[in-house]
């Protein structure tokens, strides 16, 4: 960097922070009148983060860092631009909202900057440096944005599964898990992971799984089955299938799948008579149950 962009940068800089309060207020302004922020986000807040914003992007232009890097590699500002795009992401405001947001940043600190700059050269220069500078903090904005959403997103979908596979006390030492719908890895996964954890909670003998509402079972779905029937009697309890349709039971016979070693029942209530009898000491009914009766 030349000793004249040196000279501007400072020079900008200096100008900057001696306007820093009347920025801030231009920028609060800016977003308020025109919509770009959060709806949970009320004046006093936006103060704040303008504030808070605004100290760590002179700090970073007060560095040796080139202006294009500051954003990134600066702590400081990187860490206040990172938080307020996080923040308006779980607040529900859009990406187009937060990367206007940035824009009305801009826009408040190039008016600083006519304001303070009379020289033409200098004035170039210092409108160069605050795009560059801003551009930089908008692109880390909504990267932040999309990556903050992508996480709410996962996180309210393993809600969701976590509510849609309930694990249900039937009777002492006795638990189900109606399943409905689509059963895939991530749901299957769940399941299992909710199932363990309740048998070890409940010192559960028995566990029912319950596919009644399960609409097709193909090689995957079985697959998934056998897979937490193994688990379960890993932890010394014993699976039972139940809600095994004719119309699945010749599925699976056609498919060729092996359900031989898995204790199954056509009916809920018929699992449920299974497991009080396992409980009640008498072992389970059969070893090598029929998939469905």
């Amino acid at each position: 960097m030349s000793s004249s962009a040196a000279d501007v940068r400072q020079r900008v800089t200096k100008a900057l922070r001696g306007r820093a309060e009347g920025i801030a207020d231009r920028w609060v302004r800016l977003q308020l009148d025109r919509a770009e922020h959060a709806d949970g986000i009320d004046e006093r807040g936006l103060r704040g983060e303008a504030d808070a914003l605004l100290a760590a992007l002179f700090a970073g232009l007060g560095t040796s860092l080139p202006v294009a890097e500051v954003v990134v590699s600066h702590a400081e500002l990187n860490r206040a631009v990172i938080e307020l795009s996080l923040l308006r992401a779980r607040a529900g405001a859009t990406p187009t909202t937060t990367s206007l947001a940035i824009l009305s940043l801009k826009e408040a600190l190039l008016e600083a900057v006519q304001h303070s700059t009379a020289d033409a050269g200098d004035l170039f220069a210092a409108v160069l440096l605050v795009n560059e500078l801003l551009d930089a903090a908008g692109a880390l904005s909504f990267a932040t944005y999309v990556e903050g959403r992508e996480e709410i997103i996962r996180r309210q979908s393993r809600q969701l599964l976590e509510v849609s596979t309930p694990v249900i006390r039937l009777w002492h030492q006795v638990l189900a898990v109606p399943l409905i719908g689509v059963l895939d890895s991530a749901r299957a996964q769940v399941v299992m992971e909710n199932l363990l954890q309740s048998i070890a909670d409940h010192e559960a003998r028995v566990a029912i799984i319950d596919i009644t509402g399960v609409s097709t079972v193909d090689t995957a779905v079985a697959r998934h089955l056998m897979h937490t029937v193994r688990a379960v009697r890993l932890m010394g309890a014993d699976c039972v299938i139940s809600g095994i349709r004719p119309r699945i039971a010749q599925t699976i016979a056609h498919l060729g799948i092996d359900l031989s070693g898995i204790l199954t029942r056509a009916s809920l209530a018929d699992a449920l008579s299974e497991a009080m009898r396992i409980t009640a000491g008498a072992g389970p009914g059969a070893t090598n149950a029929p998939a469905a009766r």
